[in-house]
């Protein structure tokens, strides 16, 4: 009896077993794939930084936030300022790709020095340092572990995410110099084709700028920010760094495949409902900067009624971006103010490139840290090199050049061309651009930082005036917040039913218990 009771168990053991088996085969589902080569997830990764934390890509949604320009059309949307809820879907849009990326790339080698755990110490410094930016303190070292039963991350404290994010970007450049001399290669690079050398001097160059972002926090004992730069500059070997624009960090445009998003089908909807902001254009009127002739139009009611050719700077004014939107718009409609330059901008599918990290802003960079007296050098000639890597990328040359612009009732096509003369020499010995030493010296370098950053470096034209003050953002009733830049992002109210105690803990540490978007994070403090 006994016997066949055992029998019968183990029959009932297979046949469970058995069928648990094949029940959980039938939860499979054979045309969605359960992995994937990291290359492929790699490529995804690098095209999501063209549009980044926000929308950063030319055009977008922090270009206006960086009052490069403005929309003066409600229908389309405003210039507001309304921070309410940041963007933490990037903890599952990204850092959880990047997660999946290292997982299925140690599965291939058996290990995790590979290439693609490599680039992910890049990825998720990159990322980090902009969520941190935009909000504060954030979810860092418990982040991305639902799978390991972990819901509510803690708030990681703002100090501690850079000290990480310097962490990664000093492991990556060490990685980067001994996987040059290896043999596996990284696939799936649309940046640098799989060129380790010019990671590496990605790597350095944009530790380099989060150095700078941490500037007010020069004397803090834990970040070492003066000898870390001071390191990288002294150290070429050990820390190669941009020598030009060939090595920037770039995005290209390819018609028909990743359209400039200006472009010939989108010149019906939003040529005349865009226009410049005077932040940009004032800034570079003031000192008749010659990439506002290629970037913008005048405005054709002042070349008109006065006469003057399109190259005027007198012509090259702009709206407020705090300025109210139906007053802008009837400027705007009767081509009292600029454009954006549509045969630059509209013309062709493929734009400009968009570059994400560049040797100008690297130059800026140091040219600050100089004036700063974190290192020595020439403060000026990187200064200068600055400018002159910025105004090349326009194709503005020392001599004669050509103006492209569309004058009023004209159809794309039918193009006003006008010569204008540029001289560096000329242009660099005015007042208020030759170099200074002291304050003085440093604002002037601000100044052209900001303007090398028009429609590139997603938000750090924005929080280099967070930081600085340079130059002075355009306030008013047009950009909401009682007429006030906030200084940070709303941290997202899903946060409140998914995470309140972790949430309201940052938001007591940091902010005296609000989760207001003009409160003052630790990193310019």
């Amino acid at each position: 009896m006994k016997k066949i009771i055992y029998i019968l168990s183990l029959v009932a053991l297979v046949t469970t077993t058995s069928c648990k088996k094949r029940f959980e085969e039938l939860q499979v589902n054979p045309n969605t794939p359960t992995s994937v080569p990291p290359d492929l997830a790699f490529n995804v990764l690098i095209n999501g930084i063209s549009k980044g934390l926000g929308g950063i890509e030319p055009w977008g949604t922090v270009a206006r936030y960086n009052q490069f320009y403005c929309r003066n059309f409600e229908y389309y949307g405003d210039n507001q300022y309304n921070w309410y809820n940041g963007p933490f879907d990037v903890y599952v849009n990204v850092f959880k790709n990047i997660a999946q990326m290292e997982k299925e790339a140690e599965k291939v080698a058996g290990n995790t020095s590979t290439p693609y755990h490599t680039v992910a110490k890049f990825l998720k410094a990159y990322y980090y340092y902009n969520l941190t930016s935009m909000m504060g303190d954030v979810p860092m070292s418990e982040a991305v572990k639902a799978s390991e039963g972990n819901l509510q991350p803690k708030y990681d404290s703002q100090k501690e995410i850079f000290l990480q994010i310097l962490k990664w970007l000093d492991e990556a450049n060490k990685e980067f110099g001994l996987l040059q001399a290896g043999t596996e290669r990284l696939k799936g690079d649309i940046f640098y084709n799989g060129d380790y050398s010019k990671w590496r001097k990605l790597v350095n160059a944009y530790k380099l700028r989060i150095l700078i972002a941490l500037s007010k926090k020069e004397a803090d004992a834990d970040l070492k920010i003066k000898q870390q730069f001071a390191e990288i500059m002294s150290n070429v070997a050990g820390f190669p760094k941009f020598e030009g624009a060939v090595d920037n960090l770039a995005y290209r445009y390819i018609a028909n495949v990743n359209n400039y998003p200006t472009n010939p089908v989108s010149f019906g909807f939003d040529a005349l409902r865009y226009n410049m902001a005077e932040t940009y254009v004032k800034n570079a009127a003031d000192i008749k900067d010659p990439r506002i002739l290629v970037t913008c139009e005048p405005a054709w009611k002042l070349v008109n009624d006065n006469g003057w050719a399109p190259t005027d700077f007198r012509a090259y004014v702009a709206s407020g971006t705090g300025e109210s939107q139906d007053i802008m718009e009837s400027k705007a409609f009767s081509y009292k103010i600029s454009h954006i330059n549509r045969y630059r901008y509209y013309r062709t599918n493929t734009g400009e490139d968009f570059i994400i990290v560049g040797y100008a802003e690297m130059c800026f960079n140091i040219a600050e840290a100089i004036n700063r007296g974190w290192v020595t050098g020439d403060a000026e000639e990187w200064y200068k090199k600055g400018m002159q890597a910025s105004i090349s990328f326009y194709g503005i040359v020392n001599g004669t050049n050509t103006g492209y612009y569309l004058s009023i009732g004209k159809s794309l096509g039918e193009w006003t061309t006008a010569p204008f003369n540029f001289d560096f020499t000329a242009y660099y010995n005015q007042a208020a651009v030759k170099y200074e030493t002291g304050a003085a010296g440093l604002n002037k370098i601000l100044l052209q930082k900001y303007l090398a950053f028009f429609q590139n470096s997603g938000w750090e034209a924005y929080y280099n005036f967070r930081r600085t003050g340079i130059p002075a953002f355009s306030t008013g009733v047009g950009i909401g917040n009682n007429g006030q830049i906030p200084k940070r992002w709303a941290y997202p109210s899903s946060e409140q039913q998914r995470n309140a105690d972790n949430l309201q803990a940052t938001l007591q540490s940091q902010f005296g218990g609000t989760n207001d978007i003009n409160g003052e994070m630790w990193l310019i403090k």
